[in-house]
């Protein structure tokens, strides 16, 4: 698990030791009550996006967070399969989940997933669906009781 990050403010009086108060990182690191590699992250990190020191008049706490950790936003490097098509194409006679896959690489291509992961999504899907168990009762034809006679006819 990743540690937290400390407060901006935190960060910020380490930039100004270090780049105001010429300390080394030992010093900072005593004095701000961190180690002295967290300085050294900080400082090395604030180095590489070009962030100066006396900070920018318009830099508050929350602009140099968004300059130094910029949101990222993960990739969606794969397309997800549309599970309840698969689904609904499994009821077909002949039809496998190999065969869906090898459409939907088809389609696709690069941004396909690979079998293992393809069914594995499927199979989480499926689970998470409502089970349900539909039943036809269909009335049955009035039967004629084996005791009953037909009558003759004459």
């Amino acid at each position: 698990m990743p540690t937290a990050r400390i407060p901006m403010k935190k960060i910020i009086e380490v930039l100004r030791l270090k780049y105001e108060a010429q300390l080394s990182h030992d010093k900072i690191a005593r004095a701000c009550q961190l180690s002295k590699g967290a300085v050294y992250k900080y400082v090395h990190l604030a180095k590489a996006k070009g962030i100066t020191w006396p900070l920018a008049d318009d830099v508050d706490e929350a602009a140099l967070e968004a300059l130094l950790f910029p949101a990222q936003e993960k990739p969606q490097r794969y397309v997800p399969p549309d599970c309840f098509q698969i689904h609904q194409e499994l009821k077909r006679k002949g039809m496998t989940l190999q065969l869906l896959w090898a459409e939907y690489v088809a389609r696709y291509e690069t941004q396909a997933y690979r079998y293992s992961r393809f069914c594995a999504l499927y199979r989480q899907w499926r689970d998470k669906q409502k089970r349900s168990m539909r039943q036809l009762h269909k009335a049955a034809a009035r039967r004629r009781s084996s005791t009953t006679v037909a009558p003759l006819s004459r």
